[in-house]
């Protein structure tokens, strides 16, 4: 099992990155929410893995947090009908914190909107991880103590909102990205975040 890699970032994309490790390309598919901590292609990178070994293929999944990888392993291993694209997707889609959050809330609505998760999966997914011993638990004290900040909370709704307008996910999360850091030091609504960000989008 490969649990990490760590050598020069050779080629990053939303999607995926190439890290040369000694000479050794290693292609790895990413979540939005670590391409957005990703360094500058040519300097050093550690990423953490996970490999899924197929019929087919071996694939590498890699993630800048260790949150990131167990709520992935969580998704993948627990929750009947979700594959490592779907997992991936709910990455990209919501922070590790708002999902919990969702999940220790019974916010089946918030989790639907996510780009791969209709209303079935999202109830099965509260269903599924709830049963599991010390989860919810766990993540009630994690939500209570490590709360989403407002300007996430917002970021994530105008993200969703976007995607629920027929946007791809990439192209509303880069979008509402730039508002955000063109508006240092404010909190703007999702409902302002959302107009910007279709202006930048027109």
């Amino acid at each position: 099992m490969i649990t990490f890699l760590e050598g020069v970032l050779a080629e990053a994309y939303p999607t995926h990155v190439v890290i040369n490790v000694n000479g050794v390309g290693y292609h790895t598919l990413i979540p939005l929410s670590s391409y957005d901590r990703l360094p500058q292609v040519g300097a050093k990178i550690h990423l953490l893995t996970h490999l899924q070994v197929r019929e087919d293929a071996h694939v590498l999944y890699g993630f800048s947090t260790p949150q990131e990888r167990d709520l992935f392993r969580l998704l993948v291993n627990h929750v009947s009908g979700i594959g490592p694209k779907t997992a991936l997707d709910v990455l990209s889609g919501v922070s590790v914190t708002s999902f919990k959050a969702a999940v220790v809330a019974g916010d089946t609505k918030s989790l639907g909107q996510i780009k791969g998760i209709g209303k079935k999966t999202a109830e099965r997914i509260l269903v599924e991880l709830k049963d599991k011993v010390g989860v919810a638990a766990a993540w009630e004290a994690a939500s209570a103590a490590h709360a989403p900040s407002p300007q996430d909370q917002q970021m994530t709704d105008a993200i969703l909102a976007l995607i629920a307008l027929g946007y791809k996910q990439v192209d509303a999360h880069k979008a509402v990205k730039a508002v955000a850091e063109s508006r240092p030091g404010q909190t703007p609504s999702s409902d302002d975040l959302v107009r910007e960000s279709l202006k930048r989008l027109a």
